[in-house]
């Protein structure tokens, strides 16, 4: 009877409908009952059970637990646990609007301005757009899920992908993957927000992409448009898309693992998400889409991250450590060196590499922390100590020929630097990994007679003394078996001269005439 009351003092439909809480269509089907009719249809529906009643208190617990849920969420619930259920959503809806009074379980509403697109011809564009969630585990915990979503924009047919860590570039472009071979093809134009993982700046429309994505780019023959932020009219669908994910399939919804929540949202998008109704075209997505899949650019093959360069520079910092995303990572101690660089790169299960050059050898491998401001340090990149410094000096003088000579140097080491003694014995034992020993005991004797007692100078020494030695052990064997005199000042012709020599009777001769 209210309808009829609000009717009469001029409201509209619209208004009706919103202030009372039930659809337009239901409005005009109680208009267009006469009062007498009313009546009894109201009396009747006293007595005459409804087909949701057996859902009750499922539909209240829900409702008690989750004041915020819409008609529609729970229609979608519904549908996820009892997938035989024959109800209709705007018979949900109603039913909602009846525990709600009858339980007083108000519901607050939230306001939004929305602008019209213009549609896009099939197979022209695709939006793409991040979120992100809080959920509830079932211990009763807090975990925070990240999902990117593509929505074609002309069909509205969408796919989604959840990760419980921040996405990085890698994972965007894993999931262009994902959504292409999911789409069946590729549309002839893509739009962006302008988001840290795809886009470093934009500058009057010249964009300026990460490496990484603008490497995928070409690869893929991309043509990218990047909205500006909060621009409604570009980006108007993909927001509409991300804002019914939280609100139709994430809110409170229970979060068990990351593989679950995503089999769970491609349930989601095949019953509600692709396969619901449009409210603006009137049409499923899945319906449509089978149309427009026609015009999309076909996927030839498919691209792997691997195939992706994704090796970035970062420069050693004096403590030996690099960073990356706000966290300090270590590599072994000496690595150090003004305007040293190294390489990185990031693994499928969350790794962080570093390289000393780009094909070079791994020298530190690390798993990536979500935190800010941490310190990630291998055990193998600190001082060593595990032993005693008494015991570090024998071990590492152990290693020389002579170890009497090597002991006494290394001691007199530690009497000048005794606050960095295992800095200095640890550089020393790491010149034993790059140069044969005997250039090491060689540099030995050489720092003992020049008086040169730091680690520092003794792997100088070493160095100097390799670069003057560059051939190998046989040579300088050979060498050592038949030595060349060294005569200073005297040409090479003059020393092959061989004096006249005269018989022995000449002299006797010359001895008798003296004689006389």
């Amino acid at each position: 009877m209210e309808i009829y009351q609000l009717k009469q003092r001029g409201f509209k439909i619209r208004r009706i409908a919103k202030k009372l809480g039930i659809s337009r269509t239901m409005v005009y089907k109680y208009l267009d009952k006469s009062p007498e009719e009313m009546s009894e249809w109201m009396a009747s529906t006293k007595t005459r059970s409804k087909k949701l009643d057996p859902y009750e208190m499922l539909i209240h617990t829900w409702l008690s637990e989750h004041p915020d849920l819409s008609g529609a969420q729970i229609y979608d619930w519904l549908k996820e646990r009892y997938k035989d259920i024959k109800v209709g959503e705007s018979t949900v809806r109603g039913y909602v609007m009846e525990l709600r009074e009858k339980y007083s379980i108000p519901k607050t509403a939230s306001k939004r301005v929305y602008q019209a697109i213009p549609d896009q011809p099939m197979g022209q564009q695709i939006q793409v757009d991040f979120g992100h969630t809080k959920q509830k585990t079932i211990e009763g915990k807090e975990v925070k899920l990240n999902f990117i979503c593509f929505v074609l924009s002309h069909s509205r047919y969408k796919y989604m992908k959840w990760l419980d860590r921040p996405f990085l570039t890698k994972d965007v472009i894993q999931s262009h993957e994902d959504a292409f071979q999911f789409f069946g093809g590729i549309p002839y134009e893509i739009v962006y927000d302008q988001d840290s993982l795809i886009v470093v700046s934009e500058n009057a429309g010249d964009l300026i992409l990460t490496s990484e994505f603008q490497a995928y780019r070409d690869e893929r023959e991309l043509n990218l448009l990047v909205c500006r932020r909060a621009d409604p009219e570009s980006k108007g669908r993909i927001e509409n898309v991300v804002g019914f994910v939280k609100k139709n399939f994430a809110k409170n919804r229970i979060f068990h693992t990351i593989d679950k929540w995503n089999e769970q949202s491609e349930s989601w998008l095949e019953r509600t998400g692709n396969g619901k109704v449009h409210n603006t075209t009137k049409k499923r997505p899945v319906e449509v889409f089978a149309l427009e899949k026609q015009h999309l650019r076909p996927v030839t093959t498919r691209i792997t991250t691997s195939s992706i360069d994704s090796s970035i520079s970062r420069t050693v910092r004096k403590d030996n450590t690099i960073i990356y995303k706000s966290n300090r990572y270590s590599v072994p101690l000496g690595t150090y060196k003004k305007g040293k660089e190294v390489h990185i790169e990031i693994t499928d299960d969350n790794h962080l590499i570093i390289r000393e050059s780009l094909e070079g050898a791994i020298i530190a491998d690390h798993q990536i922390s979500h935190e800010k401001g941490k310190l990630i340090q291998h055990s193998q990149h600190t001082r060593d100590r595990s032993k005693g410094i008494p015991a570090y000096i024998t071990s590492v003088s152990e290693q020389f020929e002579n170890v009497e000579m090597a002991y006494a140097y290394l001691e007199e080491i530690r009497k000048r630097y005794p606050r960095y003694i295992r800095d200095q014995l640890q550089l020393v034992s790491g010149t034993f990994k790059s140069v044969d020993q005997s250039i090491v005991n060689k540099a030995l004797e050489e720092c003992i007679h020049r008086n040169l007692y730091s680690a520092t100078e003794f792997s100088d020494v070493v160095q100097y003394i390799k670069q003057q030695h560059p051939l190998n052990n046989g040579q300088r064997d050979e060498f050592k078996k038949s030595p060349k005199p060294i005569m200073h000042g005297l040409n090479e012709s003059i020393i092959n001269v061989k004096p006249q020599t005269r018989e022995v009777s000449e002299y006797l001769e010359l001895l008798k005439g003296a004689s006389v």
